[in-house]
């Protein structure tokens, strides 16, 4: 069970959004297998935006993952084409 989630949210044109879903699905099987205390990933897509949703078995695992290659060499590179703003980033841990 997840004890903390990083959740991201993503402003992306309708039109660039199976671009972003390829990213996503990209990145999901290294973000599971190499990432400590990675306990799940979903893509949530709502009208206005996408958000990314990260399982975690701890807030500072969810950190130190927003400092990782993988997030900053891979992910983030291969989403900037299709971002309309800066991404909003929040982790929440589970009461």
């Amino acid at each position: 069970m997840a004890k903390a989630y990083l959740e991201i949210t993503l402003k992306i044109d309708a039109a660039d959004r199976e671009g972003a879903a390829g990213v996503y699905n990209q990145y999901k099987g290294p973000f599971l297998e190499t990432i400590p205390g990675a306990l799940s990933k979903e893509l949530l897509v709502h009208v206005e935006d996408v958000q990314v949703l990260h399982g975690f078995d701890s807030a500072e695992n969810a950190q130190v993952y927003l400092l990782s290659d993988l997030f900053n060499n891979d992910v983030v590179v291969a989403l900037k084409p299709y971002l309309k703003d800066d991404p909003d980033v929040r982790v929440y841990t589970v009461a």
